[in-house]
């Protein structure tokens, strides 16, 4: 374990349920510390252990970091509601973080996927959440997916070599890619002919209905107007989630003039994954999160 013996774990309170989290403590006194919100559902060490590896890179260099399993997952008590019901989970992580960890009176959200989201909801509710650090949000509904589908996904298959041999030795039934591609469109063709702003979510990763039934892509650009912190944004280049994002960006005028406030920070990762599954894109997004954050 050598250089991390500073890690311990904490059980905090979220309504009455215990949730278990992890600190990372670097050692040295900061005011300002990170909080892994996890998307999911999974728990608090990430896919590909990113979060644990993560959170120990930003130790390393001096920050403290927090990681922990909101109600339902992993080692936490309680019932799973989705990434839409984590306002109460991810107050509860921050009093209980700023509480164990001495001298810090600030937190950045770290979010990947729905957990993005999520924290870019909740941000501009709490004045101690100095920035969020974005990662391939989640934006999805039916018809954004097929929009996304057919201009990223059908553009680049066609392209490929491998595509059109598989096609010719009879390795690919025609009848059928042409029925897939036939529903993709018309799903798509219900996308434009919808109100920009207007794409009601239907990701599957949340089991309970929000409260709010104002789309999530208006909800989040919403807070993303209403907020006054930092903002970086990290984007995979091979990632339809991503692509979906910069398709509800480009078909909002909310959302580009969001983006273009001088906090929001963007950087691409052109050949990355969704869960930047190989230690050369985790190893980037760390020093890109640390470059940032020493940034201001």
């Amino acid at each position: 374990m050598g250089r991390f013996l500073n890690e311990r774990a904490i059980v905090f309170r979220c309504l009455g349920d215990d949730l278990v989290g992890i600190i990372h403590d670097p050692g040295r006194p900061s005011r300002r510390g990170l909080v892994i919100v996890v998307g999911g559902p999974q728990y608090r060490v990430g896919s590909h252990r990113s979060f644990v590896l993560l959170a120990r890179f930003l130790a390393t260099a001096g920050i403290p970091v927090f990681r922990f399993d909101y109600r339902g997952l992993g080692d936490s008590d309680g019932d799973f509601l989705g990434f839409e019901h984590l306002r109460d989970d991810i107050a509860a992580a921050i009093d209980a973080f700023l509480i164990a960890q001495q001298g810090l009176d600030q937190v950045v959200l770290w979010g990947l996927c729905d957990a993005a989201s999520a924290a870019l909801c909740y941000a501009p509710t709490d004045s101690r959440v100095t920035g969020v650090v974005l990662a391939n949000p989640w934006v999805r509904s039916e018809a954004t997916l097929a929009r996304a589908t057919l201009r990223h996904y059908y553009r680049d298959r066609v392209m490929q070599k491998a595509f059109w041999a598989k096609l010719l030795r009879g390795r690919l039934d025609p009848i059928a890619a042409a029925r897939s591609f036939r529903d993709v469109v018309s799903r798509a063709n219900s996308a434009d002919r919808a109100p920009p702003d207007a794409v009601v979510s239907s990701s599957t990763l949340s089991p309970a209905a929000s409260a709010d039934p104002t789309p999530l892509p208006e909800r989040m650009a919403e807070a993303l107007r209403r907020y006054t912190g930092q903002v970086l944004l990290i984007m995979s280049g091979r990632d339809l989630t991503a692509r979906e994002f910069d398709d509800v960006i480009a078909s909002s005028q909310c959302w580009r003039r969001g983006m273009r406030t001088r906090q929001v920070v963007r950087i691409d990762l052109a050949g990355c994954d969704h869960t930047f599954s190989r230690r050369q894109w985790r190893d980037d997004v760390a020093r890109a999160t640390q470059g940032w954050l020493e940034s201001w």
